[in-house]
């Protein structure tokens, strides 16, 4: 039976719960977590050329994930702090940026990802502290992804990132849900204190889910303020 792991991960720059910076410490995490594709939220320094929290010699020192390219500047992993990883030598990938509505930089990243057989569609987001903001950031990211799949509708869509959300299945979720499956994964805010399901994974077509949840190892609950999210599934034959 083939099985594709994801997962989500704020990353808050790679500053624990105990005010340490480490980002060996969040690699660490990802190979506990040992997903297939996983989407980093925080994964670059806010202000500045926004560097990499996680360069590219370190994941290659310690892990067997890459970045997915994306067309931003070379300093950076990802885009206003998305980034996607996969495997290095088990997926093929092609990524790109989506621009969002927003009041403070907000962005999302995608990927169409060629994985044990099955052709993938990712996305890696982090929306806005305004609900209002949220609501416009999800249109944007449903209106994208409808246009990405017109023009490819091979495959199945999967929504991974922290959504700020609060309210259940209200506000931004809401919107989401009119079109996609929510994996069922739990709390994943605060790390040592879990009390809000603001970090989400959702999809459509061609995958079953087969398990979901927070990873909440002692080594999670110190390495960032959220905890993973993760989502098993199995291709549709």
């Amino acid at each position: 039976m083939t099985m594709i792991k994801v997962a989500s991960y704020n990353i808050r720059k790679a500053i624990g719960t105990d005010r340490r910076r480490s980002p060996e410490r969040i690699i660490d995490v990802l190979n506990e977590l040992d997903a297939d594709i996983v989407a980093l939220q925080e994964a670059d320094r806010r202000f500045g050329p926004r560097h990499a929290v996680l360069p590219d010699w370190l994941l290659q020192l310690h892990s067997d994930y890459r970045a997915v390219d994306l067309p931003t500047r070379t300093e950076s992993m990802g885009w206003h702090g998305n980034a996607l990883l996969v495997r290095r030598d088990q997926a093929e990938a092609a990524g790109d940026v989506m621009h969002l509505p927003c009041l403070e930089p907000r962005g999302a990243v995608t990927a169409s990802v060629d994985l044990k057989g099955s052709r993938l569609r990712v996305v890696g987001m982090h929306l806005d502290l305004s609900g209002l903001w949220r609501r416009r950031q999800a249109a944007a990211v449903l209106h994208q992804v409808d246009h990405l799949h017109a023009q490819d509708p091979a495959g199945a869509t999967i929504l991974m990132g922290d959504t700020n959300e609060w309210t259940g299945r209200r506000g931004c979720l809401q919107d989401f849900a009119r079109h996609y499956d929510f994996a069922p994964c739990g709390r994943s805010f605060h790390a040592r204190r879990q009390v809000a399901q603001l970090d989400r994974i959702m999809w459509r077509g061609g995958l079953t889910l087969i398990d979901s949840g927070v990873h909440a190892t002692a080594l999670a609950r110190r390495a960032s303020d959220h905890l993973p999210v993760w989502a098993q599934f199995e291709p549709n034959a």
